[in-house]
């Protein structure tokens, strides 16, 4: 598919997300922040906001669990991008929670979950007053009713604007704006979805899996 086409196809999309990301950033009363796994959709998140604000915050959960790969990539863009990144620990090592409570993202991954990004993340977003999310509708069946726009309670009571604007992306209008943008992506292989881009446009990319 050549790139008159592949813009042709994204660019509502691509628009609609633009005049929600102006809109709220219009409207910001108070701090603002990007949390991102460095996945393909985080990324393209990433670059979007960055167009207005290339100094914007970015969380990055370090649980512990990410391959090399991931840190190597992570760390690479944040050189390319000169991005302003803080990578958020949890109060335990992998070690120490292991020492504790066993392996919990085999036994309890819900609690795994919880200690190694949860309770991180809500902690961290207490400062703020709007995130933006790179969550996607496709990824997940338990992310059907995903809002674009959302006023998230955090548990200490503090309100945080939620922004997800690419809710309604799929994976192949993720993989469109990051090739149309020239988006280096960590990778492994190319999904089949995009069997008719350009190869060599593609080398390296890698899709972000979808959640159990």
């Amino acid at each position: 598919m050549s790139e008159t086409l592949l813009q042709e196809a994204v660019e509502p999309k691509v628009a609609a997300a633009q005049d929600l990301i102006a809109r709220e950033l219009a409207s910001a009363n108070g701090d603002i922040v990007v949390t991102n796994s460095f996945q393909a959709e985080d990324m393209v998140l990433l670059h979007m906001v960055r167009q207005t604000l290339p100094d914007v915050p970015v969380l990055f959960l370090d649980t512990g669990y990410h391959f090399a790969e991931v840190y190597e990539y992570r760390d690479r863009m944040a050189d390319a991008w000169s991005l302003n990144l803080t990578s958020l620990l949890p109060e335990l090592t992998v070690e120490q929670q292991v020492s504790q409570f066993g392996i919990l993202n085999q036994t309890d991954p819900s609690r795994c979950c919880g200690l190694r990004k949860v309770k991180p993340l809500f902690s961290a977003l207490e400062r703020y007053a709007v995130w933006f999310t790179g969550l996607r509708r496709e990824q997940a069946r338990s992310r059907a009713a995903l809002k674009d726009v959302e006023d998230f309670p955090l548990p200490s009571g503090h309100v945080i604007r939620k922004l997800s604007p690419l809710t309604e992306w799929s994976a192949k209008d993720v993989w469109s704006y990051a090739t149309l943008h020239d988006i280096p992506l960590s990778a492994r292989s190319r999904p089949p979805v995009l069997q008719t881009i350009a190869p060599a446009r593609l080398a390296g990319f890698r899709l972000h899996p979808p959640a159990a």
